[in-house]
């Protein structure tokens, strides 16, 4: 039954809490709960979820862009019935709480991602979108509908106008992902006013243009948005956009349709007034009448009904072949991968070896999916013989790197799915703030990042990455793997399908000399890092990753004629040899030698462990690899220069 007094009430239960909470902290962005209050208490209505199972694998997502309106997201999630209580919303924004400033997964039961920076959720949201229609085309059958869920995204101004948005929504459209409904909260104000100040596009005319079906609603009007919600629902064959004209704000006494309430308390005075102008008690606070709260909370009831049917149709369904293949995207089984093998001495980019090793995984690993951002044929990346999304496993990004990296962070959380996705590695830099929030979540994501130094070549300097690599070292909860050969590559990618953390491969476009195989083992690369070759009364160490390892090996023996005898440390992953213990550190590096480290990137986090550092303290140039790595001196006599300084020869 609609009735449209009763959601009135609700809607602005959901705004008192959210002031309350807000309040009660000092501190938040009561300006977007006020005004998106009246959608999301209609859009309740239509979310097939189950607040008592919130990974349940065919609820509807729901993707709030905007993180700063978390205080109606914690209030929604409370009421809803998720696993939130009254305490939850009045330690809002307090340490350690289950109610952070901003939405954070998995902390937060019922929140699907992490999404913070604007324009990340929209990605996200398309993410979602992109793992539910390749799970369709795995799982559905003719009579049978494992996946028909939709994806619902929350977005504001700010979320539009980030370039990111741009990315994924032509995405969208071009894939044609009918089960995204996104619905901007269309209040035309930002922080530092009226967004005319800065913005003047016609959003309808953009997303159609891009291939979405677009409509425009009053977003306080109850019917208008349970009308336009329920035509979705019935009848979609695009991805959606309702542009919901809304007040920042709405309900305040004092500020609505003000900037001011964007991202401060609004204060116990305009609170009061609000809520005795709604028709509540203005003395109360987080106060919910007991049948505004029976009416959210029928989410629990309706939500349990939807996941037992769809468990029967799990069982009803048809084909034996449908159930094994979710056991297999449910439960995938890293043992079963048949990982190439290299000869000794062999010539081979780490970039082509892992082209290997992601086919590898792929065979065996129905749920391993990715691509690149318009480079396949270089990053190695094209899964042979195994399709094109949606109908198959290889996606094409096109040249959207931001996007790609904020949509497989979704499809890692979506529950099926292991991704990759792939670009030269000077271009990780339009990526990371989605890499920042894939090592804040923990999630199993893995970015292949290919020509990954000076040994770019002739491209020159705006293509050869020199500071990108501390800058990922740097990031907690990430773990950045350069391997030395392509057998190294294999110890590492074993390693990273057991972290639970994202990880980043960086890769060589040259060819690189495979080591002996009987010199690298497992768990020393599990470690991050291990004594390559040792020597006896040794009075240096030489520290080297990726290329630069047989550099430093071949520097060794050269070192040797001259009666200096040198220790060859390989360290794939930094992050992982610096969260070792003091033992094996000084069991791999000789704490009685002097250390130099060899690595062609700015090298800045070797003085943790290292003297001396050869690496580089300039950009790269233009010109045939041989000749830059001469250039900027990684050569056997620049490295032997730098050690007889380090022992005052």
């Amino acid at each position: 039954m609609f009735d449209s007094q009763m959601l009135l009430k609700m809607a602005n239960t959901v705004r008192f809490l959210s002031l309350d909470m807000i309040q009660n902290a000092n501190s938040g962005h009561p300006g977007a709960p006020l005004g998106l209050a009246d959608i999301v208490t209609v859009l309740g209505m239509h979310l097939n979820h189950n607040p008592k199972n919130p990974k349940w694998l065919n609820r509807d997502r729901l993707i709030f862009s905007g993180g700063h309106a978390s205080a109606m997201i914690y209030s929604l999630l409370y009421l809803w019935g998720y696993d939130l209580n009254l305490d939850d919303l009045k330690n809002f924004r307090v340490i350690d709480s289950k109610t952070p400033g901003h939405p954070e997964y998995p902390e937060v039961p019922g929140v699907e991602i992490t999404t913070g920076p604007l324009g990340q959720g929209i990605a996200n949201a398309v993410g979602f979108a992109m793992a539910s229609k390749y799970a369709s085309k795995l799982l559905n059958s003719e009579n049978t509908k494992i996946i028909d869920h939709k994806v619902y995204c929350l977005c504001g101004d700010g979320d539009l106008e980030e370039g990111i948005s741009y990315e994924a929504s032509s995405l969208a459209g071009h894939h044609n992902l009918d089960n995204l409904v996104v619905i901007y909260d269309s209040n035309q104000i930002t922080i530092e006013g009226d967004t005319s100040l800065a913005w003047s596009e016609n959003v309808k005319q953009r997303f159609e243009a891009q291939g979405w079906r677009v409509f425009r609603i009053d977003g306080h009007n109850f019917s208008e948005i349970n009308q336009v919600l329920s035509d979705i629902k019935i009848k979609q064959s695009k991805p959606c956009l309702i542009i919901a004209n809304t007040v920042i704000a709405k309900g305040s006494c004092k500020y609505e349709g003000s900037a001011d309430a964007h991202g401060s308390p609004l204060g116990e005075e305009d609170i009061k007034c609000s809520k005795k102008r709604a028709g509540f008690d203005p003395d109360k606070k987080f106060f919910v009448d007991q049948e505004v709260l029976k009416n959210f909370r029928e989410a629990i009831s309706k939500g349990d009904l939807l996941e037992r049917e769809w468990n029967h149709r799990l069982i009803q369904a048809p084909l034996a072949e449908q159930n094994e293949t979710l056991k297999a995207l449910l439960n995938p089984d890293f043992s079963k991968i048949d990982w190439p093998e290299y000869e000794d001495g062999a010539l081979i980019a780490t970039r082509d070896s892992n082209g290997q090793i992601l086919n590898a995984i792929a065979r065996a690993i129905v749920g391993f999916v990715g691509g690149s951002a318009d480079l396949a044929p270089s990053n190695k990346t094209n899964l042979k013989n195994m399709g094109t999304f949606p109908n198959g496993r290889n996606m094409h990004f096109g040249i959207r790197e931001h996007a790609m990296a904020a949509i497989t962070n979704a499809m890692a959380l979506y529950g099926l799915f292991i991704p990759f996705n792939a670009t030269f590695f000077i271009f990780s830099d339009y990526m990371k703030p989605a890499v920042r929030l894939a090592a804040l979540m923990g999630i199993k994501n893995y970015f292949i990042w290919t020509h990954d130094s000076v040994g770019v070549g002739e491209d020159g300097p705006t293509h050869q990455p020199i500071e990108q690599l501390s800058q990922f070292r740097a990031m907690p909860n990430f773990y950045t793997f350069r391997p030395a050969d392509a057998n190294e590559n294999i110890a590492c990618w074993q390693v990273a399908l057991e972290l639970n953390a994202p990880c980043g491969f960086v890769l060589s476009r040259q060819k690189l000399e495979t080591l002996k195989r009987d010199q690298i083992d497992f768990n020393d690369i599990k470690k991050g890092g291990y004594l390559l070759k040792q020597r006896k009364n040794a009075s240096i160490t030489l520290i080297a990753t990726g290329s630069e390892v047989m550099l430093a090996l071949k520097s060794a023996c050269h070192l040797q004629e001259k009666s200096i005898y040198a220790n060859v440390v390989s360290i794939p992953c930094f992050e992982l040899f610096d969260q070792q213990s003091d033992e094996y550190k000084r069991s791999v590096i000789d704490p009685n030698t002097k250390v130099l480290a060899i690595e062609a990137a700015s090298g800045l986090e070797w003085y943790k462990y290292a003297d001396d550092t050869l690496c580089m303290n300039s950009f790269g140039a233009s010109g045939e690899a041989k000749e830059l790595f001469k250039k900027f001196g990684f050569t056997y006599q620049e490295i032997e220069r730098r050690i007889k300084r380090l022992l005052n020869f």
